[in-house]
């Protein structure tokens, strides 16, 4: 079986320039979240082009409702923890709620740590026309910035829930509007989450930065995914839009239920797992 660090090709640098001439080639962009090390360098050695550290660790690591109360310090420690792993694939930071909301010279100011204290080679943030003028700003500061369009989990409370967007017309047009302006203002690429294929497709043939989906079907330039969703290790949802491609939760379990049985019964550490006398 042909796995990422089987093939040469696989183990050049990525960049910002190189997910771009993927979109011209034609070659799918393959994303999965990471927040530490170890998670991290299981992704970059098999082939992901791109690593977000995104700030859903704040439901699948802390626990949380949702994205809003994760702060930048604890984005930046995610982010310096999975840039330990990184060698090939490009890390990319998400910008938490009000970091870069505010006004531009704060969010230079914060997306600059991710790069010069973190080891992200570019953020990603949230919405459209209003953050336009602080991309631009970012790119111009040396910033590399990706956009995220449709769902946007930090705006969850003026949507209400998690619902699809961009269903009728008038909110299509305007999200193709969006597009348009976040690459004209800098960004290297966008993720489109929850909108319908169609609309997604249109995007993605309609600007010439790549598009990165997540329950946006197969029409975009690449896919990502939360990789504990992907894993089968966070259970206590799964959206349509997730595939499962293993099932690590129960595995866990039962080896986790192992263990304490082979503890009480005594039959955990075995002699073959003990040290004898003089052995070093």
């Amino acid at each position: 079986m042909s796995t990422g660090h089987d093939e040469p090709s696989r183990r050049e640098k990525v960049t910002i320039r190189t997910i771009q001439r993927m979109k011209q080639a034609g070659e799918p962009i393959t994303c999965l979240t990471a927040y530490d090390a170890l998670l991290a360098r299981l992704l970059d050695r098999n082939g992901i082009d791109l690593i977000l550290v995104g700030d859903s660790a704040g439901m699948v690591m802390a626990g949380r409702k949702d994205t809003l109360s994760v702060t930048l310090d604890e984005m930046l420690h995610f982010t310096r923890w999975a840039a330990e792993g990184v060698e090939r694939a490009l890390l990319v930071a998400d910008m938490p709620f009000l970091t870069y909301q505010v006004n531009p010279d704060e969010a230079v100011r914060n997306a600059g740590r991710f790069l010069a204290e973190a080891g992200a080679e570019a953020v990603k943030v949230e919405g459209g026309r209003s953050v336009a003028p602080t991309i631009q700003r970012l790119v111009s500061t040396g910033i590399p910035v990706m956009g995220h369009l449709g769902l946007t989990p930090q705006s969850i409370n003026v949507f209400g829930g998690y619902q699809l967007q961009a269903i009728d017309q008038e909110a299509r047009d305007r999200l193709l509007a969006e597009a348009r302006l976040l690459e004209e203002a800098g960004c290297f690429s966008i993720v489109l989450e929850k909108i319908p294929e169609a609309l997604a497709r249109e995007v993605s043939g309609a600007i010439g930065i790549p598009t990165i989906g997540i329950g946006a079907g197969v029409g975009c330039d690449g896919q990502i995914l939360v990789t504990q969703d992907m894993l089968g290790l966070f259970t206590e949802f799964k959206p349509k839009f997730v595939r499962r491609y293993a099932e690590l939760a129960a595995d866990i379990e039962q080896a986790v239920a192992q263990y304490a049985e082979d503890v009480r019964k005594g039959t955990f550490p075995a002699p073959e797992e003990s040290y004898l006398d003089g052995e070093g």
